[in-house]
């Protein structure tokens, strides 16, 4: 049900995506439903941005940790977001973006989930960014620079159905990071 959620989220959004579509698409009963997610949609999904939180988390660790230079690694970072990008025809970008700005202010249980996503994932670039030798404080404000891009240039990737977005953002980026080391 997770996971049918997180790509419904992805390909139309919350308010696009119905109770009774995740239940078709997790092939489970509206009752299942239900039972496991009292909260219905909104409990749903912000498991399912818990799950998306994940799935990004693995492809950033496994981005950052291809190389030892910076700049390689978030290089390789963008480009595995744009062959994902292209091998879904262009339609599964990022669950939590689309879903925070659909529900702002009305989900208090998805913005909790969603803040947590983008903070674990400024996390996993801090860690990188110190084991690579920038300063704590520089490098706290550089993840929520590198995300912050990696999150437009993807949104921009999918509107223009190109890769260019996030491989001009990725070449950016690693020049950027270059000035800090």
């Amino acid at each position: 049900m997770v996971r049918a959620t997180s790509r419904l989220l992805q390909r139309q959004g919350y308010e696009g995506t119905g109770i009774k579509q995740i239940s078709r698409e997790a092939e489970a009963t509206l009752g299942s439903v239900y039972h496991f997610f009292p909260g219905g949609k909104q409990e749903l999904a912000a498991e399912a941005i818990r799950h998306g939180d994940e799935e990004f988390a693995v492809l950033l660790r496994a981005g950052l940790g291809s190389s030892a230079d910076l700049g390689e690694a978030v290089v390789t970072c963008t480009e595995m977001l744009a062959r994902e990008l292209r091998a879904s025809d262009w339609q599964d970008g990022c669950p939590i973006s689309s879903t925070a700005l659909e529900t702002v202010g009305r989900a208090p249980a998805i913005e909790q989930a969603v803040a947590a996503a983008f903070a674990n994932w400024r996390a996993i670039v801090v860690e990188y960014l110190v084991a690579a030798g920038i300063d704590a404080e520089d490098a706290r404000e550089l993840a929520g620079t590198v995300i912050s891009t990696l999150e437009g240039a993807e949104l921009a990737a999918q509107i223009a159905r190109s890769e260019e977005p996030l491989l001009v953002t990725g070449k950016h980026l690693a020049r950027l990071l270059a000035t800090y080391r």
